[in-house]
């Protein structure tokens, strides 16, 4: 028996390698067989493998319905995964990893480095069995990456900017138990249309990387354009708008009423609030009064009472919509020159995620003039009509606009 063993286990060390994970099981279940009653004990012992892979290889054997040529197991199977098992999982991971968590004092990773091994020690705390290698897995999946500092932020940060990420907080969770949509927007850089280096690499024939410019000097037909996006927290789907005009206020506030109009009214027919959260500068900062004004103009338009939350000053990279959108919409096209309009509107909207985020891709030819300025009295007119209602914590961050009284609702204008 003892040098059958050795024999076997020679022969293993030898064929291994060579054989597929079901070749395997089915060799040592045969060997199992031929020794009797405790074969598998003994085959297991030699190889080095577990008794029951060699009993289900024998098992195998007798079985009428094999699985299919090239797979080693049957349809569904091998073993779960973690999120599977614990459908909690992942937003437990979600709330310990979210920036806004910072600005909680009953976070548990507020003062420490949200590293693998502190999260999976942090979720192990809250009861579910996972390990570091699962964690970078599932964060992966979520559209998180290892980052580093970026300067970005210009002086000491705002006494008040936990105490604001709180208070933005609480909005959004008043507005969604309502029924009430919460958008996040925001505008991606600008892109040059063209035959232009793009970063990144996707796969292509060996030898035939595709050919673009030198020099990133603008092309005057095609010129640039400025994704403008808007991005519902609930629903987890996009809408962006391909300007190729300016990036202003107007462009802005008209891609959000043309996310009401053709989205936005269907998903949400009984809502009369609209949340709006967004960073404090460009297009849709806190001091843009034609901002401002546009966004009256839509809850006038609309009958939408309409409340902005600014992120505070240097955490603009915390929105919501770069991280769940605009981080997606860069790894699609990475590598791929924008070489058109209809090129770069496709590539947005097949933007898609496993955890089931859609966009939709639309371009805006409309003008947006820069220079617009709203004197001082149709501000002040704003605020003395009750349109314009600062908030008590940080006015100049938090504002609701509501919808003009003796004026007509309609729905925003369609794009000609």
């Amino acid at each position: 028996m003892a040098v059958a063993v050795e024999s076997l286990a020679r022969r293993y060390e030898a064929l291994g390698p060579h054989l597929t994970e079901r070749q395997r099981r089915l060799w040592l279940g045969a060997e199992a067989r031929e020794l009797g009653a405790g074969g598998a004990v003994v085959v297991a012992s030699a190889v080095g493998v577990a008794a029951d892979t060699v009993r289900r290889g024998r098992l195998e054997l007798d079985d009428a319905q094999p699985p299919p040529v090239g797979r080693s197991r049957r349809s569904g199977g091998g073993r779960k995964r973690a999120e599977a098992h614990d459908p909690a999982l992942v937003a437990a991971l979600e709330a310990l990893v979210d920036p806004d968590t910072r600005g909680d004092p009953r976070s548990p990773l507020r003062w420490t480095c949200k590293s693998l091994r502190t999260l999976a020690a942090a979720l192990r705390a809250q009861g579910h069995q996972v390990s570091e290698f699962v964690v970078r897995r599932l964060l992966i999946e979520a559209g998180y990456s290892l980052q580093a500092n970026s300067k970005t932020a210009e002086g000491g940060e705002h006494v008040d900017r936990d105490a604001q990420f709180g208070y933005l907080n609480e909005r959004v969770k008043d507005h969604q138990a309502a029924g009430c949509p919460v958008i996040s927007v925001d505008a991606k850089k600008k892109e040059l249309v063209g035959e232009y280096k793009n970063a990144g690499r996707e796969w292509q024939p060996g030898g035939q990387p595709e050919q673009v410019k030198v020099y990133d000097f603008i092309d005057k037909q095609l010129g640039k354009v400025t994704p403008y996006g808007v991005y519902d927290l609930a629903a987890n789907t996009g809408w962006v708008s391909v300007g190729t005009d300016h990036d202003t206020a107007a462009f802005a506030a008209a891609t959000i009423a043309h996310w009401w109009q053709e989205v936005g009214r269907a998903a949400y027919p009984d809502a009369d609030r609209l949340l709006i959260t967004a960073d404090g500068g460009g297009s849709n900062g806190y001091r843009t009064r034609l901002w401002k004004t546009e966004l009256a103009d839509l809850a006038t338009r609309t009958g939408l009472t309409i409340t902005v939350c600014h992120l505070p000053p240097g955490t603009s990279k915390w929105n919501k919509i770069e991280h769940r959108l605009f981080s997606h919409i860069s790894l699609n096209w990475r590598g791929r020159p924008l070489t058109s309009h209809d090129v770069i509107v496709q590539t947005i909207a097949a933007t898609t995620t496993r955890n089931g985020l859609r966009v939709h891709a639309e371009l805006d030819t409309a003008p947006y003039p820069t220079g617009v300025k709203i004197p001082d009295r149709d501000m002040k007119a704003l605020t003395t009509t009750g349109v314009l209602a600062r908030h008590d914590f940080h006015g100049e961050w938090n504002y609701t606009l509501h919808p003009a009284e003796n004026q007509p609702r309609h729905a925003p204008e369609e794009k000609a």
